[in-house]
């Protein structure tokens, strides 16, 4: 086993789980393997992450954050909020085509991984309707929205829940198909007239 001299951090070991589920898929990448890749031991691993599942589950939140840091602009901007929430539901859509189309091993891993950790992948879609409940909110006040019967969250799942075929990995075989375009505009279009009814 090599020698490392970079300090051990859950970042570090992240990194390498990643490139070790890569390389390996989750049915056969362990632990030992992560190890061997940064150099250390595997109990060096486990001071980090007390179970082989709590690793898979934090590079799994880890994937998945990538998605709300990406689309925390949309929410923040002093755009006007019809323009933020197209923006926010093309940026979603285009960066789960790009993972699921950019590395399709990567993809097929992360299927598995969010298949164990459902508690993490609700966590994130909680995320998810928040931005947009943030979005709404804001157009409601500057009167782009009408207000909604029920509250922000429960209306903001509801897009959510509407352009389901665009962000959700279940649905990626269709991404690439050539209408795909045309019916994310189709549905994003309907969406923005409710929301202004």
């Amino acid at each position: 086993m090599a020698a490392t001299t970079e300090t051990l951090t859950a970042e570090r070991i992240l990194e390498a789980t990643e490139e070790v589920l890569r390389r390996y898929g989750p049915a056969k990448a362990t632990v030992v393997d992560v190890a061997r890749v940064l150099g250390v031991s595997h109990g060096s691993v486990y001071r980090h992450f007390r179970t082989k599942a709590a690793l898979r589950e934090a590079v799994t939140e880890r994937w998945l954050e990538r998605t709300i840091i990406a689309l925390e602009p949309y929410v923040t901007t002093a755009e006007p909020a019809d323009e933020r929430l197209t923006g926010w539901l093309t940026a979603l859509f285009a960066l789960k085509r790009k993972k699921a189309g950019g590395d399709p091993e990567l993809m097929a891993t992360f299927q598995v991984l969010i298949g164990e950790n459902s508690a993490v992948v609700d966590r994130h879609e909680d995320h998810l309707v928040e931005q947009i409940a943030r979005i709404l909110e804001d157009g409601v006040r500057e009167g782009v929205f009408a207000a909604p019967e029920a509250d922000a969250a429960t209306t903001a799942r509801a897009v959510f829940h509407a352009t389901d075929r665009f962000h959700n990995p279940a649905h990626s075989a269709e991404w690439s198909a050539p209408d795909s375009e045309a019916a994310f505009t189709a549905v994003v279009s309907l969406v923005q007239r409710a929301l202004r009814a």
